[in-house]
């Protein structure tokens, strides 16, 4: 059954909202709807008649993420100056997200992708797809024009570069803060940008 249109009432996004920061924190496994109606102080029938399932909450969940964070990417297209700031802007966006002490959505939902319904599966699928294809496009530009130097083809790059980013959280988490994901992004874009001079 889908999800009640939530337009008309800012409850909606309540709701979206604590339910994202509790995924983002504990995984989708990790709250219960009672969690979210207990912080809003309403009743779980109020979460149910936005959202009748927990997939139909999962599934607008990612379709909210996905939304700003491509989004952010034509914000980056729009704003940023050259290839290597623009991928340094990339990373930059999951700083952010670590920064505010949460992961990224759609990591945490990735590490629990077993045991979730298949549309959300798909969402997820899409959201890593976009995000490949994106990295691949800025890295292939980046190489005609001389800017990047990386072993490889641009796809994998771009696979291995999400990854970095989504296991870099992941350490940050529980080992090092801030400094660890820092320190990991950093040799990742050493590893992408042409050294001055070759």
């Amino acid at each position: 059954m889908a999800a009640r249109p939530h337009s008309a009432n800012g409850m909606a996004e309540q709701i979206l909202d604590a339910a994202e920061k509790r995924v983002q924190v504990l995984g989708f496994n990790g709250f219960s709807y009672a969690d979210v109606a207990g912080e809003l102080g309403v009743t779980t029938a109020t979460i149910h008649y936005y959202f009748p399932g927990k997939t139909d909450l999962g599934v607008r969940l990612i379709e909210r993420y996905s939304e700003r964070f491509f989004a952010a990417l034509a914000e980056i297209e729009s704003n940023a100056g050259d290839l290597c700031e623009r991928l340094r802007a990339y990373t930059e966006i999951y700083e952010r997200v670590l920064a505010s002490e949460r992961l990224c959505l759609c990591g945490m939902l990735a590490s629990e992708y077993e045991t979730l319904a298949e549309p959300m599966r798909e969402l997820l699928s899409d959201f890593f797809r976009r995000n490949e294809e994106w990295l691949s496009s800025l890295l292939d530009q980046g190489r005609a024009a001389g800017g990047f130097d990386f072993e490889g083809d641009t796809n994998g790059t771009a696979i291995a570069i999400v990854g970095a980013l989504e296991g870099a959280m992941l350490v940050a988490r529980a080992h090092g803060g801030m400094k660890s994901f820092r320190a990991a992004t950093s040799l990742m874009l050493m590893n992408v940008f042409r050294p001055p001079g070759k």
